[in-house]
């Protein structure tokens, strides 16, 4: 039996490793570490209602569980909430990443570190996890230093890139690019979609079976994970269009540039997945498959 602890339980990563750990309850008992009320909609499992940049009563809460494994889902992810308020972003993408990694070197637990495609420039696109990190942005420069804790530490870890990472879960409190495209043609909405930006969209799913074999197999090192097609997010819009069966003449197509965005972003990200083949035996597929599986998800449990 595997202790699992995840922060930000109540995310959508959170909520869908909850989903996928407590189907096999006698190889795991998980426990939840969020803010405020246990939101997942599920009881059987250890909830900690816990403020993770709260140094001490984390270090209390995590030794007294002395878990095999921490999942460090939680992060600010807003890239321009990051670039204008430098400090809350650092406490809980860098601070809270050290003191996981202390404690973990404490009561030598493993640690897995979810990182971001943001950490690169997009002059390349298709980065594999040895290429040279460039961040545009405060919140991929945050993401860096995080991964730098780890890689310059002694402990066990796994950091597991991604990208644009999309799903749905019970009572959700972050919007996500498939859901607003969905959610704006179904109401008949014209939405402008960046058409210079390429991306390799990541189905939260994937994303929790990639922590899941990092268990499992007691992976050590970085791993790229997100789907195998790169596309523009235009195009990610016209694909989430043709899924729902939804009208794509209220997508239009815009530059970057017209946006005035407050932190800048990489024009080409995507990922090279050779060593997720290889060493996790995980094989993504395409958007377009990934978007059937979701659809098929939503319909089936009326989320």
């Amino acid at each position: 039996m595997k202790k699992v602890i995840i922060t930000g339980s109540n995310g959508l990563l959170g909520q869908s490793l909850l989903e996928l750990l407590l189907q096999e309850k006698e190889n795991y008992q998980v426990f939840g570490f969020s803010r405020g009320k246990n939101r997942t909609g599920r009881t059987d499992f250890d909830y900690v209602s816990i403020d993770i940049t709260d140094k001490n009563r984390l270090k209390n809460e995590v030794e007294k569980i002395n878990p095999d494994f921490i999942i460090n889902t939680a992060a600010m992810t807003q890239v321009d909430d990051c670039e204008t308020n430098k400090k809350a972003c650092d406490t809980l993408n860098v601070d809270v990443v050290k003191w996981l990694a202390e404690i973990s070197s404490t009561i030598n637990c493993h640690l897995i570190q979810i990182s971001t495609d943001f950490i690169f420039d997009g002059k390349k696109g298709y980065y594999k996890e040895t290429d040279a990190p460039n961040p545009l942005s405060y919140y991929g420069l945050s993401k860096l230093k995080s991964e730098e804790v780890l890689t310059n530490s002694t402990i066990d870890f796994t950091i597991l890139r991604t990208i644009l990472v999309y799903g749905k879960v019970y009572n959700m409190s972050r919007n996500n690019i498939v859901l607003w495209v969905k959610k704006m043609l179904e109401n008949q909405q014209e939405i402008t979609i960046v058409d210079d930006q390429y991306r390799m969209p990541t189905y939260v799913v994937d994303l929790a079976m990639a922590c899941k074999i990092a268990i499992d197999k007691k992976a050590i090192g970085i791993f790229n994970i997100a789907s195998n097609t790169l596309l523009s997010v235009y195009q990610i819009a016209q694909e989430i269009a043709n899924c729902f069966g939804l009208n794509k003449d209220f997508i239009k197509p815009i530059s970057t540039a017209t946006l005035n965005q407050t932190a800048p972003r990489p024009a080409k990200t995507g990922f090279d997945l050779t060593k997720t083949n290889s060493q996790l035996s995980f094989y993504p597929k395409s958007f377009t498959e990934d978007l059937k599986r979701f659809k098929r998800k939503i319909n089936k449990n009326h989320i």
